[in-house]
């Protein structure tokens, strides 16, 4: 068993070529003999990721604000805090928070590393490509 606290939490700011707009990170587990990588990821207003996917998925536990997740080919879906949003894998997606709304949310997938994820182009306008 380990315990972080919050002092020893890693935080940075989300490289401009897998977000867009102000994201903060936090790693919450970066343990590769758990198998897990998880962040809590802060978004300011109209901060969102770019489209993305996880090898093995991703599980989204959404704890303030209002924010968006879409699935390539699909609309757009408000989500809100208190809210679980499960990614298949391969599925590629993105998240972000709404234009007027600050999202924190908890990102968790199957792997030890970052590796697991392949990033892709930044989100269109409407966020409908």
């Amino acid at each position: 068993m380990d315990i972080q606290t919050e002092a020893q939490l890693t935080t940075f700011r989300g490289p401009s070529d897998r977000f867009a707009g102000m994201v903060w990170l936090d790693e919450l587990a970066t343990n590769p003999n758990v198998d897990l990588h998880a962040y809590r990821v802060n978004f300011a207003p109209g901060g969102k990721t770019a489209w993305h996917t996880h090898e093995r998925g991703q599980l989204l536990l959404v704890v303030s604000g209002s924010g968006y997740v879409q699935k390539r080919g699909e609309p757009m879906r408000e989500i809100h805090a208190g809210d679980v949003v499960t990614i298949g894998p391969g599925e590629e997606h993105w998240h972000g928070a709404t234009d007027d709304k600050f999202m924190c949310h908890i990102a968790v997938q199957h792997a030890a590393t970052d590796e697991a994820i392949t990033w892709l182009a930044h989100v269109g306008a409407g966020a409908a490509d």
